[in-house]
């Protein structure tokens, strides 16, 4: 483990994390994406998929930060009705993961590539949260090179793939990886599920963003950023949480 993941620098940036935000309100956003957790289960429960309205799938994409702005746009090129049977075969298909993978974002070809991926990662790490995990764009984006992930992996691990579907293992792995070491060597104390990786990947995140828009932009720019807490529950969709109870 100690050879994929920069334990020094994770350390690193946990420090910079609780020097910005509370223990308590990290928790409380792992709590949080419990409760969306749930929310998607119920949704996507093989016999529910089927009878979700348009209106609930629409609020489903409205859950996802990177399509929550493009909800209506991604319906008005792939209905609802499209939708409804590429998220079983997405979640409960028998083909490899990552083809599965790959399928769905091959359909959503009217889509952005970075939100079609975050969108696949989310419908399949919040309906079965121990079993698969997240890939969004803040976690690795392969057009940029960056992300939180290649901030606490080392150079030697190679997160890129030669498709989408295999690019999602690779992120699984060291996503595995940042996990299981972060139970060890204590930087990970948010959760012991992966929602409190996630939440911690999400905030090494924002912490970098701060580091590079203090560089770059003006303070005037700088003072409407949103703290760390908020800006780690958009990413995370989980600002506006009335609309997942």
């Amino acid at each position: 483990m100690n050879e994929i993941v920069d334990t020094a620098s994770a350390k690193e940036f946990m420090l910079e994390v609780l020097a910005k935000i509370a223990p308590e309100e990290l928790t409380a956003i792992a709590g949080s994406l419990e409760v969306k957790s749930r929310y998607f289960q119920k949704s996507l429960a093989r016999e529910a998929i089927g009878n979700l309205s348009d209106e609930e799938v629409y609020q489903l994409l409205r859950s996802v930060f990177a399509t929550r702005r493009s909800a209506k746009k991604i319906l008005e090129a792939h209905p609802a009705s499209d939708l409804r049977q590429w998220i079983p075969a997405l979640l409960y298909g028998e083909a490899p993961l990552e083809a599965r993978f790959q399928t769905f974002c091959d359909h959503l070809s009217e889509v952005d590539p970075n939100h079609s991926t975050d969108l696949a990662g989310e419908l399949l790490h919040f309906t079965f949260p121990d079993q698969h995990w997240l890939w969004c764009r803040w976690m690795w984006d392969p057009k940029t090179k960056t992300g939180s992930l290649p901030l606490v992996v080392t150079e030697n691990f190679d997160l890129g793939g030669q498709s989408l579907g295999e690019t999602y293992l690779k992120v699984g792995k060291a996503v595995a990886f940042v996990h299981h070491t972060g139970e060890a060597a204590g930087f990970q104390n948010i959760s012991r599920a992966l929602y409190g990786t996630d939440v911690f990947l999400c905030s090494v995140y924002v912490i970098y963003t701060y580091t590079v828009l203090r560089m770059r932009m003006t303070q005037e720019f700088n003072k409407v950023v949103p703290d760390l807490a908020e800006f780690t529950r958009r990413l995370l969709g989980v600002h506006r949480m009335n609309e997942l109870t």
